[in-house]
């Protein structure tokens, strides 16, 4: 794969490295770990079976030329591009214009397959621009049901609308509110969902790859305000879910302080919740949360969340914790 041309300014910090050795296993992983940076991740896509099944669009793109590998087998809609495009290719093809398939990294389709939406439920997505997985959750419940896409900046819900559009995600509303105080105000109308998926707002770690801007930006007092947000979020949404209902919260960092603190926070907060075991494609490797980190001890459920590294399967970085309301 050809490496990303680094400059200087664009070098992890000290800290992060600091930060990024202590979370991983030894030497060895967290070497493998920070070569992976420098390398250019897979262009993945994400075919919209609201339009078109995985092999159809498959036999399409091949007549284009492209090569093209499908990984997971009983998840044939995930599909590598293992040819080199054009530049801009990707997004001008005839297939994405119509909405044949969605450019997704395959780490971010995660999050929606252990939500497991169904045709007959009702689904808050709440942070959901620019709308790869609402599609994904719309796509996968067959366009019934009724799917609540929330997003707060009006530049991102313009291209979130586009986007539903293109793909013919027909069983979605839109609102436009700030996470939390949409939950509350759900709350106080006594509704509530069967499954929500919170893709919080993070620092990024886990992005790099694709976005190297993303060192310039990092910042430990970034990650600080962000668990914050992130703990009113999910506080916020756990009031609204039915009961035997399911949340997903999930970051594309590797913070603990973003992900296993928020989590233990719910915990202890809310005793009527548990943290499922996460079952994913057995083609992925992927590691249990953290317990301890620097002076904080988390519950033990925590280890049933999931960390996914990029050195692992060649992805962007994620983290993935399902909660289940008794």
């Amino acid at each position: 794969m050809p490496k990303i041309r680094r400059s200087q300014e664009l070098q992890p910090k000290p800290l992060f490295l600091e930060r990024m050795k202590t979370l991983l296993e030894n030497e060895e992983d967290f070497e493998s770990y920070t070569q992976i940076l420098n390398v250019n991740p897979k262009v993945s896509i994400r075919c919209n079976t609201l339009k078109i099944s995985p092999e159809k669009l498959k036999e399409r793109l091949e007549k284009k030329g492209w090569k093209l590998s499908q990984p997971f087998k009983r998840h044939p809609e995930i599909i590598i591009i293992t040819s080199n495009l054009l530049p801009g290719e990707l997004g001008k093809s005839l297939e994405h214009l119509l909405g044949y398939y969605y450019a997704q990294e395959i780490a971010s389709m995660l999050p929606v397959l252990i939500l497991n939406p169904k045709e007959d439920e009702l689904v808050l997505d709440l942070a959901s621009a620019p709308g790869s997985k609402t599609t994904q959750i719309s796509g996968m419940m067959n366009n019934k049901g009724t799917v609540i896409a929330n997003e707060l900046q009006l530049g991102r819900l313009k291209v979130l609308k586009t986007n539903l559009e293109r793909c013919g995600a027909a069983n979605v509303i839109i609102t436009k509110r700030e996470g939390s105080a949409l939950c509350e105000k759900l709350h106080k109308e006594s509704f509530g969902f069967d499954k929500i998926l919170i893709d919080a707002p993070c620092s990024g770690e886990g992005t790099l790859r694709s976005t190297p801007k993303g060192f310039l930006m990092w910042n430990i007092n970034n990650i600080k305000q962000f668990s914050n947000i992130q703990k009113k979020l999910l506080e916020s949404a756990l009031k609204i879910l039915n009961r035997g209902g399911t949340l997903i919260y999930s970051t594309c960092t590797h913070t603990p302080e973003e992900n296993e603190e928020v989590i233990d926070f719910a915990l202890r907060n809310f005793k009527d919740i548990k943290i499922e075991r996460i079952t994913l494609p057995k083609e992925l490797k992927v590691r249990q949360g953290i317990t301890k980190w620097n002076d904080k001890s988390y519950s033990e459920q925590v280890k049933h969340t999931c960390r996914i590294y990029p050195q692992d399967n060649n992805t962007e970085g994620f983290f993935i914790a399902k909660l289940i309301k008794k």
